[in-house]
């Protein structure tokens, strides 16, 4: 049972078609919601809030247990505890009783957050093919009009994993007002070109199942055969290839009802089989498409530094932030290469940083199934940030809290 217990998740809905959200791509979203859970307290001083960006497929349920959202039939078994349950509660890596955490469904997702699942407030319809193309930006900026919502103007800091440490480099790059303390696990600043084929393939895979209609399936059946192979072609990218075959020990050989003559040999082909029929029931295909899209497009450099990624960086050094960057000796979805790069730009842009690599025998999924090995390192870096964040205050004349042990 999870520390935290029993949790909900909250929404919070912006926008109007007078003053609609409007996307980089130009494109408006005339009523936006994002689903959010929150843990711990908000300090009076409003100073201790951290706001975490799940992966690719995760949600807004980080921590805690919750049964149910909406009676959304994508919220299965696998949901219901949360995907960081490990790291945040009491005395964890992120420890509410001393910290704010935050989690959203990123705009575009499928649990609760405006997605291509969503009704279309002009036609009354799913948006299925008419939700346009998003990007990391733009999930960022949706996220800021939750802080707002949550009166939080300053985060102590900001992280992720994956596709979500993307997005942490994205927010204090562009509000670096909002953030001091940033933590990157497992990512980079850019798609190099095998995650982009992998990436590529997940699409056309999903694009091309029959039943995917260019996105119109709502009333109709699901390209459930795409997602299956999406997630095949992606898992074995998360995990490493022994934690890979220890998991395939006993498992059982499906039945071969979903192969077109192939039969198959071997228990790893089950498993894998498996991890993608289990992920089929919890995703919605669109809404991976569009993560995904949001994915090919992340580029740094080009976005923020017209190719340069030291100047990209430069809004975070004017700011004055403090980079702690994770790597994964073991990682082939996020190479530790990857990381590497984001280091040698914020070192070369003058960011005070630090950097460190977790030798794990489990891949890139290490930072969500190991908090034993990251958990002495965050709360050391919370506890510090804050400490030196409220003798910052004292010496401005505010009387801080009594800071953390450590």
């Amino acid at each position: 049972m999870s520390d935290i217990g029993a949790v909900q998740s909250q929404f919070l809905e912006f926008g109007s078609r007078e003053e609609p959200f409007r996307l980089e791509s130009g494109a408006t979203l005339s009523r936006v919601r994002l689903a959010y859970e929150t843990y711990g307290r908000l300090s009076p001083e409003r100073d201790n809030a951290v706001l975490v960006f799940h992966a690719l497929s995760g949600s807004q349920h980080a921590a805690g247990v919750n049964t149910d959202v909406e009676n959304n039939p994508l919220w299965t078994d696998e949901c219901h505890v949360g995907w960081w349950d490990g790291f945040i509660g009491p005395g964890k890596a992120l420890d509410t009783e001393k910290y704010f955490v935050v989690c959203a469904n990123y705009l575009g997702g499928c649990y609760g957050s405006t997605g291509p699942g969503s009704i279309e407030p002009e036609t009354g319809r799913p948006y299925g093919s008419r939700f346009p193309d998003i990007t990391v930006g733009d999930i960022v900026r949706s996220q800021i009009r939750l802080l707002d919502h949550l009166g939080i103007e300053k985060l102590l800091a900001v992280t992720g994993g994956s596709m979500g440490g993307m997005l942490a480099m994205d927010l204090a790059i562009q509000f670096p007002e909002r953030v001091q303390l940033v933590i990157p696990i497992a990512s980079g600043v850019r798609v190099p070109n095998l995650t982009r084929v992998h990436n590529f393939e997940q699409l056309f895979a999903l694009q091309e199942d029959p039943n995917f209609n260019r996105g119109d399936y709502y009333d109709g059946p699901r390209p459930y055969q795409g997602v299956v192979l999406a997630r095949m072609i992606a898992h074995k990218t998360f995990v490493s290839l022994d934690l890979m075959h220890e998991r395939a020990k006993g498992h059982v050989v499906q039945a071969n009802g979903d192969l077109k003559g192939y039969r198959m040999r071997h228990q790893i082909e089950s498993y894998m089989l498996h991890q993608g029929k289990k992920f089929a029931k919890r995703f919605d295909a669109n809404s991976y498409v569009k993560i995904l899209t949001a994915w090919q497009t992340f580029d740094l450099a080009k976005t923020y530094g017209d190719g340069n990624i030291v100047e990209a960086f430069g809004p975070s050094a004017e700011a004055k932030h403090r980079y702690f960057v994770f790597s994964i000796d073991s990682d082939v979805c996020f190479w530790p290469e990857e990381q590497f790069e984001i280091v040698d730009a914020i070192k070369r842009a003058g960011i005070d940083h630090r950097y460190v690599t977790v030798h794990s025998e489990k891949g890139h999924d290490s930072f969500l199934l190991e908090p034993e090995l990251y958990t002495p390192i965050l709360s050391y870096l919370l506890d510090e940030e804050l400490i030196r964040s409220r003798a910052a205050a004292l010496r401005a004349g505010k009387v801080p809290l009594v800071t953390p042990e450590i």
